[in-house]
């Protein structure tokens, strides 16, 4: 599944890798063909009527033919059935995408911008990277804390927007382990195209033992965590590590520096500065910068937000 590559039985289509995308394909296979062979045959036969029914003098005879009944019902019939055939492929997909199974596993999913963070039945939260176990269905529930983004996994061939004030749900089955990736759909603003998420599927018992162990960071050093917490949260698409300015301030050398908020007031970026800067960033804004930095409390946990202020005591 790592990487988004091309089945031989899917030539259209990225790798397929739930059990509902087998239905999708086979849906737009059928759509596919028969939109072909309908091309080939009105277009062929338009050619050939141009060739065959040519002027090849100056008289212009007039065709004594006014309809052809049989014609008429046939080429009508046809296309309806193959309609209505078509419809039944796509309504029972359809059906079956939208109704997860009993005894799904379910995982909150939260988007805001631009980072995906998704918080399992143990209340435990993984920023950035949705691992889920194989042959077991998953349903996701979904709500946006900003605007409307929308939740696209192409080889599970699932994608639902996800809306402020509402809920919105999604379930797949992964059918094997591997890797693969997470995008947004809906345009949500300048970091829209860097949101993006890993999805790990994992064999069953790997599964519950990464979930036992919060998904092995925790064995890492503080700082070393918080920089894998970094990137996962995508909070580079919004603050450089090199000095630059972007939509936020770097956070080069942030820790210590004496910082000039919008109001003139200056506050000294220590420990207490930085976790009031991630769960509740719009108290204390930086002179020369808007307040569009989305709240990360209740997304990251404590310990998380610990981690990450560790990495940044150590960004020189």
């Amino acid at each position: 599944m790592k990487g988004h590559r091309i089945d031989v039985d899917s030539f259209w289509l990225p790798h397929a890798g739930s059990t509902i995308a087998k239905d999708v394909d086979f849906g737009w296979n059928a759509v596919l063909g028969v939109s072909t062979v309908f091309f080939v045959l009105v277009v062929g036969a338009m050619l050939y009527f141009v060739w065959r029914f040519r002027r090849r003098g100056s008289a212009v005879a007039e065709s004594e033919v006014d309809h052809n009944t049989t014609l008429e019902v046939v080429w009508t019939a046809i296309p309806i059935v193959i309609v209505l055939s078509l419809f039944g492929i796509g309504f029972k997909g359809f059906m079956r995408a939208a109704v997860p199974p009993a005894g799904a596993l379910e995982i909150m999913v939260t988007a805001q911008k631009w980072s995906w963070a998704f918080t399992y039945p143990t209340g435990d939260t993984s920023p950035g990277e949705l691992r889920v176990p194989k042959g077991k269905p998953v349903k996701l529930v979904m709500s946006s804390r900003d605007v409307v983004h929308s939740l696209f996994i192409p080889e599970f061939r699932i994608k639902q927007d996800v809306v402020p004030g509402t809920y919105t749900t999604l379930w797949f089955e992964a059918t094997e382990a591997g890797e693969t990736m997470l995008l947004c759909t809906q345009y949500c603003g300048t970091g829209h195209s860097d949101m993006l998420a890993r999805v790990v599927v994992m064999e069953p018992a790997a599964f519950q033992s990464w979930l036992d162990g919060l998904g092995g960071d925790s064995k890492l050093p503080p700082e070393k965590a918080g920089e894998a917490l970094y990137t996962k949260l995508g909070c580079l698409a919004c603050h450089s590590l090199d000095g630059s300015p972007r939509v936020g301030p770097t956070f080069k050398g942030i820790f210590g520096r004496s910082q000039t908020m919008n109001d003139g007031a200056i506050v000294k970026a220590d420990e207490a500065y930085l976790k009031e800067s991630i769960v509740a960033p719009t108290s204390k804004i930086v002179k020369g910068f808007q307040p569009v930095m989305p709240v990360f409390k209740g997304v990251v946990t404590d310990k998380q937000i610990d981690q990450l202020v560790s990495y940044l005591k150590t960004v020189k």
